[in-house]
């Protein structure tokens, strides 16, 4: 379960800079060159390397050298986890929000019966009733 916490912390905060998501987006498209990933970005290639070994070191990608070209590929298994950390969220959040429902509707149901006349009256006693200062 921690080496798990810790992938997953290692998937968000790669997930976290705007560059590896535009690196992980344009991977959904295929295998690419670094030469090609580091393209529309203005940043030194040692700059960019780091980014690379941020999403390699999370899983997110993986990449082997053929000669003098590192080919990136997406590895999309890296996912899972965060993909079941979203799920067993939003299982709790729904729940939570089941639960709140339900006591809204409760809030409103009492309110409504509040309001209603109640059902014995003084009339049934044959009694009035006096108010104060009159």
């Amino acid at each position: 379960m921690a080496n798990q916490l810790s992938q997953l912390d290692q998937v968000f905060a790669a997930l976290a800079d705007p560059t590896r998501r535009a690196i992980v987006m344009r991977l959904c498209a295929g295998e690419a060159s670094v030469g090609e990933l580091a393209g529309p970005f203005e940043m030194a290639l040692p700059s960019f390397m780091k980014h690379i070994h941020v999403l390699e070191m999370s899983g997110l990608i993986l990449s082997e050298k053929s000669g003098r070209v590192r080919t990136c590929r997406l590895s999309p298994d890296a996912l899972l986890t965060a993909e079941d950390w979203f799920q067993h969220q939003r299982a709790i959040w729904e729940a939570r929000l089941d639960r709140f429902e339900a006591y809204v509707m409760k809030l409103k149901k009492d309110r409504a019966a509040a309001k209603r006349p109640s059902k014995t009256s003084n009339k049934t006693t044959g009694k009035t009733t006096k108010r104060k200062g009159s």
